[in-house]
């Protein structure tokens, strides 16, 4: 079974305890500093390493279990003579199980104030050693890297189980699920130093190998549609409000496209200081509003589209009130999901069974994240697009006349709805709302249509906004038509000086953001 025991962990978590059982079966532990030294005051009968070794513990700790002694007895296949013969001539004891987790890099590299030197020390040398050691030869050793395996390996000692191959080779992957991952954070930190980006999770250049740690893996009951399978992960490394680390307070479980909605949803309300509401249908946004009070910003995005609504997911930037609760309650929705939600509003919102409630605590700004993509045979990778709008210091007016101040404010808010709309994309807004969408569409004037007959004569008096530059005037022609007054693009088409000259013809006013926001 297990006669000896490596024991030599960062987290102690349940260390004592799981010590304690084995001393009760008779293994004998071996063990490293601070391990050793909690052992000890625990009254275990530990033996230090360098008892074992022969040789002391050196620069600072740096060096302990690296030597002939540990390895040999962890390596040693016990269905090999010869090597059961060498280590019986050399002294060196067989070691029947590895417990070992290592330093805390991720944590040490993403915590603000903290030095290169400091990051450096956090790079475990012995410890990974000896995991992969143990890992390698799991068939004889048992390696242990996760606390919550204490308990199961304690209860098959007192059951007199056994450990079968299945149970070992299941250990194996987790340790080196353990290493890979603790390599790939240190791989992250230096290319993140390399290219000079400080936020854990941000954009670290293009290596010629691309690794990203996701972990809490949980399988869906299927993916965008039944006949595909589906998981999601979590990505460590994201420091921000997130979807992922939301709290599910009610409802059934989230599916694929719940996620992305939501996670959709979200990144539209973390754009606003005051309070706002996003309506969201297929990652698009079927209504967006800012308001006085959360109140009035959820029944703005309602009313921009009550129709598309029914079925959508609804994400909020402020604790969700009884008043605004009561609102959501009189619409069907899948997901609502908001910082926080009142008592009173969690009864309103909780007497509807398979609605969906997620609390995100404290929603922080928008924060660059690696996004992924994957294509047969191919992944696609980028820095997100996490940038706002410009000042307006920054934007060209090449029209005649200028916006006036409330144009610039529903300038600023469309051209912040327009980026989180599938391109093409135009964005039809009034009073810090959305009034007509165009999205997805496979020509701008396409999408420019759309959206202005959603908006109807709500389009009168109105502001325009494209993700990208007009190839022809026609758009700007739609746009007189309907009412537009200002529109905001990017500008940059060979015939920009014909859209400005209809623009000027029809009296609208025009800014160039010189910034596109494709979003496929």
């Amino acid at each position: 079974m297990i006669s000896t025991a490596l024991i030599s962990v960062y987290d102690k978590t349940g260390v004592v305890e799981f010590a304690r059982g084995l001393a009760r079966h008779g293994v004998r532990i071996i063990s490293t500093g601070n391990t050793y030294q909690a052992l000890k005051e625990a009254g275990l009968p530990a033996v230090y390493v360098s008892d074992v070794t022969g040789f002391p513990e050196i620069l600072g700790g740096r060096v302990k279990t690296l030597h002939p002694a540990i390895h040999a007895g962890i390596l040693a296949r016990r269905d090999v003579p010869q090597d059961r013969l060498q280590l019986d001539e050399l002294g060196v004891a067989l070691i029947d199980l590895v417990a070992v987790n290592l330093y805390p890099f991720a944590e040490v590299a993403a915590r603000p104030g903290a030095s290169h030197r400091d990051v450096l020390e956090m790079i475990d040398i012995g410890g990974p050693a000896m995991i992969r050691a143990a890992a390698k030869n799991y068939q004889d050793v048992l390696v242990v890297v996760d606390p919550a395996r204490y308990g199961e390996i304690l209860r098959r000692l007192d059951e007199k189980a056994g450990f079968d191959q299945e149970f070992r080779e299941e250990l194996a992957l987790e340790a080196f699920r353990h290493t890979a991952a603790y390599d790939a954070a240190i791989e992250a930190y230096f290319a993140r130093r390399r290219e000079g980006a400080s936020e854990p999770g941000a954009w670290a250049g293009a290596g010629r190998r691309f690794r990203l740690e996701a972990v809490d893996g949980v399988s869906l009951r299927y993916g965008e549609n039944p006949h595909q399978k589906g998981a999601f992960y979590r990505d460590p490394s994201y420091r921000g409000t997130s979807v992922a680390n939301a709290r599910q307070l009610h409802g059934m479980e989230l599916s694929y496209c719940n996620i992305m909605d939501a996670a959709a949803a979200l990144e539209m309300v973390r754009e606003f200081d005051r309070p706002a509401a996003a309506a969201v249908k297929h990652a698009n946004p079927c209504g967006l509003a800012v308001g006085e009070s959360l109140a009035e910003a959820f029944q703005k995005a309602h009313d921009a589209d009550p129709v598309s609504i029914f079925g959508g997911i609804v994400a909020l930037n402020r604790e969700v009130d009884e008043v605004t609760a009561e609102k959501l309650a009189q619409v069907f929705l899948h997901v609502v999901l908001a910082p926080a939600f009142s008592p009173g509003a969690l009864e309103i919102l909780t007497r509807k069974k398979n609605l969906r409630l997620l609390e995100l605590g404290p929603i922080t700004p928008p924060q660059s994240y690696v996004q992924l993509l994957g294509i047969p045979g191919g992944l696609l990778v980028q820095e997100a697009d996490t940038l706002g709008l410009p000042d307006r210091a920054s934007c060209r007016v090449v029209t005649r006349r200028a916006p006036t101040d409330e144009e610039w404010r529903d300038l600023a808010f469309a051209w912040v709805a327009v980026k989180h709309v599938k391109s093409n994309a135009i964005v039809v807004a009034a009073d810090e709302t959305t009034l007509g969408i165009g999205a997805g569409q496979m020509n701008r004037i396409q999408a420019a249509r759309l959206a202005l007959q959603q908006a109807g004569p709500r389009a009168r008096g109105a502001v325009l906004a494209s993700d990208a530059f007009f190839p022809f005037p026609d758009v700007v022609e739609a746009a007189a038509e309907a009412g537009i007054t200002a529109i905001i693009q990017p500008g940059g088409a060979k015939l920009d000086q014909e859209s400005i000259d209809k623009a000027d013809e029809a009296g609208i006013a025009m800014v160039f953001t010189g910034i596109r926001h494709f979003r496929h």
